[in-house]
């Protein structure tokens, strides 16, 4: 637990270097330097320079450990049955994912695990990292968020679960663009590695219509109409995923209980939406798309927590608020009223990481203690267990 808040610390002191929005490419006139286009100042130099530093650390951390994280004996276990042609693991994996595996063991010419957990570690910190530098108003805001909120170290349990996440919050660019089309076929390349994916398609567009009050009015109808027939669309989505049927999902991580923490934070973020009803970050049509989606992550965390592991479909909606908390609390126009709202929404993300941390060697997320393969004999050989 020491380890992960130092590496916390640490990260985020390093985001704190990084220049903010307003400032990118604006080169100052006592050094600029030629970049690849344009001019890039000592400050923007020193941006990147700290965002490579991030994506080092980040990498390093995922691909040096081993036996961390919920899956990880599973992992090894679906990537020698990809690797041997006999893919027939509980969890049933995509085609690109199942490409990529292959791809990677025929290269290191044996069943380099390790190899693959670093290729998707890599990937994941890259993806959420570049998200975060383009849409962010706050980068070091964010990147707080997504350190404290444990979406990092939760990417240490669903590999392509979380590269898939970091993907989607990435293909929100395309959307403030109103460019559809990249965005649909970024989601469907998604798709070939986590098909759970696609409930964003419509989810996201219908955050990015204007909510009338008739909309406003169905969407509540529609809520209502989900709770009455649990049954019904349980079979409907058991049918759409049939994997899920019979299993344990069914049973656990069900119900408001379960999922207790993802409403709480839903309901902290509409609290701070209310907080900040008169400021103008609701100018900005992409902040009232983030709340909207913090709506219907509230609504699926509530009225559809029937459903197995509603809460990694709910991630989808819900992750976007470490691009929105940092826009509305930079918006706060009253100095007095922004450090009220900074000293607060720090302390709730320093209560969430700690609480986090005292579950993150439960089942289900196993994540802690970390342990690295350079300090330990303990290794697989075709899926078995071997020291």
């Amino acid at each position: 637990m020491v380890f992960y808040a130092f590496f916390a610390a640490l990260t985020i002191g390093i985001s704190c270097l990084v220049s903010a929005k307003s400032e990118r490419w604006q080169p100052e006139s006592t050094a600029v330097y030629d970049c690849r286009i344009g001019g890039c100042s000592r400050k923007q130099a020193l941006s990147f320079v700290m965002l490579g530093a991030l994506f080092i650390l980040l990498t390093a951390l995922a691909a040096l450990r081993i036996q961390v994280g919920n899956d990880y004996v599973k992992y090894v276990e679906i990537f020698s049955e990809i690797w041997k042609g006999t893919d027939e693991a509980y969890v049933v994996t995509e085609p690109g994912f199942n490409f990529v595996v292959d791809a990677l063991y025929t290269l290191s010419g044996f069943e380099n695990y390790l190899l693959v957990f670093s290729v998707f570690g890599a990937a994941t910190a890259f993806v959420f990292l570049k998200a975060m530098y383009e849409q962010s108003d706050d980068f070091a805001g964010s990147f707080a968020m997504f350190m404290l909120l444990g979406l990092y170290f939760r990417s240490f349990t669903t590999v392509r679960y979380y590269f898939v996440l970091a993907l989607t919050l990435y293909s929100i660019r395309y959307i403030r663009r109103r460019e559809f089309a990249k965005f649909l076929l970024l989601i469907v390349f998604a798709a070939f590695f986590h098909k759970s994916v696609l409930v964003v398609i419509p989810l996201y567009l219908i955050a990015a219509l204007p909510w009338k009050k008739w909309i406003m009015i169905s969407g509540a109808v529609c809520a209502a109409l989900v709770v009455v027939f649990q049954k019904p669309l349980l079979e409907l989505a058991l049918w759409f995923v049939p994997t899920f049927r019979g299993t344990v999902y069914l049973t656990q991580d069900v119900g408001l209980l379960a999922n207790a923490s993802g409403i709480l934070r839903c309901l902290l973020v509409l609290f701070l939406a209310l907080w900040c009803a008169k400021e103008p970050v609701w100018e900005k049509w992409e902040c009232r798309f983030y709340l909207k989606l913090s709506v219907l992550g509230f609504l699926l965390y509530t009225c559809g927590s029937f459903l197995p592991l509603a809460d990694r479909l709910a991630y989808y909606l819900i992750t976007p608020q470490i691009l929105l908390v940092p826009a509305m609390l930079k918006q706060i126009v009253s100095d007095k009223k922004r450090r009220i709202a900074y000293v607060c929404t720090g302390l709730c993300l320093l209560v969430y990481f700690g609480l986090f941390l005292m579950e993150a060697q439960g089942s289900g997320i196993s994540v802690l203690p970390y342990k690295s393969w350079i300090f330990t004999d303990k290794e697989w050989i075709n899926a078995s267990e071997f020291f």
